[in-house]
């Protein structure tokens, strides 16, 4: 899980992780002029071409393409340059450290972290995280954000017009037990839309961190919804051009995790390595 690198690209991690900054109710000169079908038609393109070097004995793609072009900004997003080693002991001199005091029981639910419950459907994700071989990654530091319900993170920077809900933060935080295993309780979110093009939404997710036992092996992915219709129209999930691998991060509905006219249940496993691992976002100093 160790990744003691970073990238002289910084704004490499906000390919997946900044809100959204549009406002569809006033245009403005700097919105995305194309159209969702001509992004629909690369995609299928590059799906194509993908499928039939797969035929030719090319090995699967199982991580996303840092230049895919239907996401227009990967191109100026994604380093440039190659990692630089860096001393891990010496980061950790100046870098925050958590221990397991220091994470409260509560922090898991985030439909109580305010003085009245939050809007939406009401959600447990559960799952475990696992090495290649199967077996569980203890004591690890799971961290999760998320817009609410509405499609809308609380963040100066996302100012399309959904409402906020002043009774739902969109973070929470847990360790993974003796077994590996994690839970969070949550407002299930929306999609929001983008500017990488007109008329652009990105399917719901859930962005997920992991730590290991140093801040400098975080490792940071995102889980999907089953049957989300914008799957097929969203670039950044597309730019994984694998099928298995694209469906590694999307979780499955559980009736066993769901209760009782309270909440629905998601079960997702987070794999760190091998064949099989989990999808997560190029290492870099952000």
């Amino acid at each position: 899980m160790s990744q003691h690198q970073t990238s002289d690209t910084d704004e490499a991690s906000e390919a997946f992780d900044s809100p959204t900054v549009i406002n569809e109710a006033v245009k403005g000169p700097d919105d995305a002029a194309e159209s969702q079908a001509t992004l629909s038609a690369e995609i299928a393109d590059i799906e194509s071409q993908y499928k039939q070097n797969l035929a030719a004995g090319q090995k699967p793609e199982a991580q996303p393409r840092l230049d895919y072009r239907p996401y227009r900004s990967s191109i100026l997003r994604h380093p440039t340059k190659d990692p630089r080693h860096t001393d891990p002991e010496t980061i950790e001199l100046f870098s925050p450290a958590f221990g397991h005091r220091d994470i409260g029981t509560l922090e898991s639910d985030l439909t109580i972290q305010a003085d009245g419950e939050p809007i939406g459907e009401r959600i447990r994700v559960t799952g475990r995280v696992l090495d290649g071989d199967g077996r569980p990654v203890r004591n690890q530091l799971v961290e999760i954000w998320q817009a609410n319900s509405a499609g809308r993170y609380i963040h100066k920077r996302d100012q399309h017009p959904a409402p906020i809900d002043p009774n739902f933060t969109g973070v929470g935080r847990t360790l993974t037990g003796p077994n590996g295993e994690y839970s969070f309780t949550t407002i299930k979110p929306g999609p929001y839309p983008w500017k990488n093009h007109h008329n652009a939404w990105r399917p719901a997710h859930i962005h997920f961190s992991l730590f290991g036992s140093e801040f400098t092996q975080r490792m940071i992915t995102q889980m999907y919804f089953p049957g989300d219709p914008l799957f097929a129209l969203d670039p950044i999930y597309q730019s994984i051009t694998d099928q298995k691998a694209r469906d590694r991060l999307v979780a499955t509905y559980d009736h066993n995790i769901t209760e009782h006219e309270f909440l629905m249940g998601y079960n997702w496993d987070i794999v760190l390595t091998g064949a099989n691992r989990t999808w997560m976002e190029e290492e870099d100093d952000d």
